[in-house]
């Protein structure tokens, strides 16, 4: 890799002749790591016409560098870092300047929330990942995706690849979601009222921005999945947190100030209760006494293993009063961040205006690439593969959650890819979760779901979608010894 000439440039209060301050600067770039071993750098022609001054100053400089081995010479080639060139200090090398801003009064609005829940970046390298919502490599399609890939790049797609859409969609992949995707869902919806969005995360943001105020009020489940809240606090809207039971959200519970209910009926987040098609019903004259909208994560619907999956809350829903959220990143892999939103087309206008002034639209090329894995069939394919998977891995789970004892606070009765657990009483399972990563096992301590404090500390979630099926059993029983 070449390092750019514009990097080059030599410090006005330095001393001594041009030949030493240009050495100075390489060796600084080297010392400092901006400049890395085998880096190649400019010739001493550009170099001097870049810094004005002569090519011969230049080369009497790289010689004396490459005396001192900090660089080596490769015939015509030209000049690099060379491997043995000493390697910068591990320390942090940022200038120790003194920050006079006071971020207190000059932040304008606040956006941290340390209710994210923490997934380490190694996680793969753990022996016991009960890690939710990671990519499994065993089950993933990489030689289909490379190929949707590279036909996105084609010359065909060049226009899809290039384009800016503003704020439109790849029609491939609307028509796929329209035509496919929704009708498996029973949702029957137009391409005006479909948003393809970055992720359900970005679809959830979407929508809270355009429905909710300072005076309105949002209803949320208790537990809920984390990083709801935070979207909802950046609104500033009232949020009411209403705490859900084996059936997943009481409808009778909603008070009357409501406004938006955000629910996952499907796989409640993170409990996995499936919502019955009776209380179903009820969430929808609920929100039709109140005059409220109803926000659908239908996050994980495709992992019905179990038995088939309900139909969704939108399907139901004859007012047009449900705004339905679906994933691909979920059952592809998080990394892809693609999600739709689906609603009456008035909203989704509104939705789209919002999502183009922020970030347009997602990438072009990974909506065409999207668009050719789900309508060639290998979505479905994968699918099924990771049902039957799943499957497996729940069941082996299950029988050695039994075995060892523990108690299932949760779980899905069509399926999904994670148990909620709960340990016994006066357990803090982010401690135990900080003594289990020194075994090699990973568990989310289930603290950081429930809304209010002191939450709730005995709670934790134990994904199955990551890890091999032959380290289930032991891993449970691990898990099982370090409660007692």
């Amino acid at each position: 890799m070449a390092i750019p000439i514009e990097t080059f440039f030599l410090e006005a209060n330095t001393l001594g002749t041009l030949q030493a301050r240009i050495q100075q600067m390489i060796a600084n770039g080297i010392l400092s790591g901006r400049f890395l071993q085998g880096e190649k750098l400019p010739s001493t022609r550009r170099l001097a016409a870049h810094l004005g001054v002569s090519r011969i100053t230049v080369t009497l400089a790289y010689t004396e560098l490459l005396a001192n081995d900090y660089l080596i010479s490769k015939g015509r080639s030209g000049y690099f870092v060379s491997p043995n060139a000493p390697e910068p200090p591990k320390f942090d090398q940022r200038p120790q300047t003194e920050d006079r801003v006071d971020w207190n009064r000059a932040l304008g609005q606040r956006f941290y929330d340390d209710s994210w829940l923490d997934k380490p970046e190694d996680w793969a390298q753990y022996r016991y990942p009960f890690i939710y919502g990671q990519t499994d490599p065993t089950l993933f399609d990489h030689a289909n995706w490379r190929l949707c890939a590279l036909q996105a790049l084609g010359a065909k797609d060049f226009p899809a690849l290039t384009a800016d859409y503003f704020d439109r969609d790849d029609p491939q992949l609307l028509e796929f979601i329209a035509r496919h995707t929704l009708p498996r869902r029973g949702i029957i919806a137009g391409t005006d009222e479909i948003l393809v969005t970055l992720g359900a995360q970005n679809a959830l943001w979407l929508a809270t921005q355009v429905l909710l105020t300072q005076r309105r009020t949002a209803v949320i489940e208790n537990p809920c999945y984390p990083a709801l809240r935070g979207i909802l606090h950046q609104s500033r809207c009232h949020i009411t947190a209403i705490d859900v039971d084996d059936f997943g959200l009481p409808p009778d519970d909603i008070p009357p100030e409501s406004n938006v209910i955000f629910a996952t009926p499907s796989h409640q987040c993170p409990t996995t209760a499936t919502m019955p098609l009776a209380r179903r019903k009820d969430l929808l004259t609920r929100a039709r006494e109140l005059d409220a909208l109803i926000i659908e994560d239908d996050y994980e619907f495709e992992m019905s293993f179990l038995k088939p999956p309900s139909p969704a809350l939108k399907s139901l829903d004859q007012d047009g009063r449900v705004i339905y959220v679906g994933s691909f990143s979920k059952s592809l892999f998080p990394g892809l961040r693609l999600g739709y939103l689906v609603g009456s087309a008035p909203f989704i206008k509104e939705a789209r205006a919002l999502r183009a002034s922020v970030l347009r639209h997602p990438p072009g090329h990974i909506q065409r690439t999207a668009a050719y894995f789900l309508s060639l069939g290998h979505y479905n394919s994968l699918i099924k593969r990771m049902g039957k998977t799943y499957q497996k891995r729940s069941a082996i789970m299950e029988q050695a959650i039994q075995n060892c004892g523990l108690q299932i606070a949760g779980k899905g009765s069509h399926g999904g890819s994670s148990f909620w657990m709960q340990a016994p009483k006066g357990t803090d399972t982010e401690e135990l979760a900080v003594w289990l990563r020194d075994e090699s096992i990973l568990i989310e301590p289930g603290q950081k779901f429930f809304a209010g404090s002191p939450a709730p500390r005995e709670f934790y979630r134990l994904a199955y979608s990551s890890i091999p099926a032959d380290r289930i059993a032991q891993g449970i029983e691990k898990i099982a010894t370090a409660i007692g």
